[in-house]
């Protein structure tokens, strides 16, 4: 999927277009039993609700793809119970109840019995809700003009929410017929959804019937024991910890040619080729392999012999032909430098002011003073 599907099924989710007829949902406890199901149609709703509903669904499309968003493919009997819940436009009660059924067990699988009272207390119920859409797909000319003529195509979808229930501590509240305050009953609140997916992924204004699309809160979570037990699939590496294994790898690789300056060629270079990729709105999101990564090495000057041995290390880490998605490798918009005390922030447009350098056999991590300096918000003059 790239910007554009993203955000042209977003505004799908405007509450003011309405466009989703329909609103499945059920409501479970923290151990998984079930309270209730319901559904909702969508014009019966007054305003304020569906602005609930439609920013709860459109969080489970938020967020840049490999992070929160992640393609994760799964077997065909999987892919059937979605299907037919696409194809039934979530009409079908025994369709419906057995997708219900596949996610309440991930939410066992990943939320086992509690160990104390104490525990039970704290625990979340969960919220479950689904919808379906009939989109138009809309083909744009060279001019980026939608063509009328050749737009006849429909991509049908389902969506899918988890959501963590929490229950309010106790309180007071003011009672004006009384003109005192009594307390106020802890009510079950419905929060940003933890999970989700679309299916089947979009992509053009096709369908991948044998791929969707999964959000996590939470980049560092891969949900893999809700993900085993309610598909029957392997969850993808998280994002966070693509980050610290690529990171890990390169210093181990590299050794000592793992220097400030060649990472921070890569860093610019990396960078530079996202922005390129985000100008173009129907471009995939940019996916680097080892061969492309041991490019950027070698014209950063890093030596065959190391470039080789990180190649052999990418295989070991992720996988022979594996990818990795560009924004797990570098942060654009961030340069840190952590030293055991110090922590530095840099423009990444301004990182080539850092330098390293070997004084009387010391090492120093020298930055330039070009204009103010402040320190805590106090003025200061550099004086020696």
């Amino acid at each position: 999927m790239n910007l554009r599907d993203l955000s042209e099924l977003r505004r799908r989710l405007n509450p003011a277009k309405r466009n989703p007829s329909v609103i499945c949902g059920c409501y479970v406890d923290h151990i998984g039993n079930l309270i209730t199901s319901f559904q909702l149609a969508v014009a019966t709703l007054n305003e304020q609700e569906n602005e609930r509903y439609m920013t709860i669904f459109r969080k489970v499309l938020s967020g840049q793809i490999g992070q929160s968003l992640t393609p994760i493919a799964f077997p065909a009997e999987a892919d059937d119970i979605l299907l037919r819940a696409r194809d039934t436009a979530l009409a079908d009660e025994a369709v419906l109840q057995d997708i219900f059924t596949r996610l309440i067990s991930g939410i066992r699988a990943e939320h086992p019995d509690m160990q104390s009272v104490e525990d039970a207390q704290n625990a979340e119920n969960w919220l479950i809700l689904m919808l379906h859409d009939d989109v138009d797909v809309r083909k744009r000319d060279v001019n980026e003009e939608i063509d009328y003529e050749n737009s006849d195509r429909a991509f049908s979808y389902v969506l899918c929410a988890v959501c963590p229930v929490k229950q309010e501590k106790p309180a007071l509240r003011y009672v004006p017929a009384d003109s005192v305050f009594h307390e106020r009953i802890p009510e079950w609140l419905a929060g940003n959804p933890e999970l989700g997916f679309l299916f089947p992924l979009y992509e053009g204004g096709a369908a991948d019937v044998n791929t969707m699309l999964f959000f996590s809160r939470n980049s560092s979570n891969a949900h893999e024991a809700f993900l085993k037990a309610a598909f029957n699939v392997e969850a993808e590496m998280p994002a966070s910890e693509q980050t610290d294994n690529f990171q890990a790898l390169l210093a181990q690789a590299l050794g000592t040619e793992c220097s400030l300056d060649v990472v921070q060629e890569m860093h610019e270079t990396v960078s530079e080729l996202i922005e390129e990729q985000q100008k173009d709105k129907d471009a995939e999101p940019l996916m680097l392999s080892k061969q492309d990564v041991a490019r950027v090495l070698t014209d950063a000057g890093v030596s065959e012999e190391k470039t080789e041995a990180f190649q052999k290390g990418f295989d070991a880490t992720f996988g022979a032909g594996a990818v990795l998605p560009a924004v797990n490798i570098v942060t654009p918009k961030q340069f840190k430098v952590d030293l055991p005390s110090v922590s530095i922030k840099v423009d990444p447009k301004q990182a080539d002011l850092l330098e390293t350098r070997i004084i009387d056999g010391r090492s120093y991590l020298l930055i330039p003073i070009e204009g103010d300096i402040a320190v805590n918000g106090q003025p200061v003059f550099a004086t020696k």
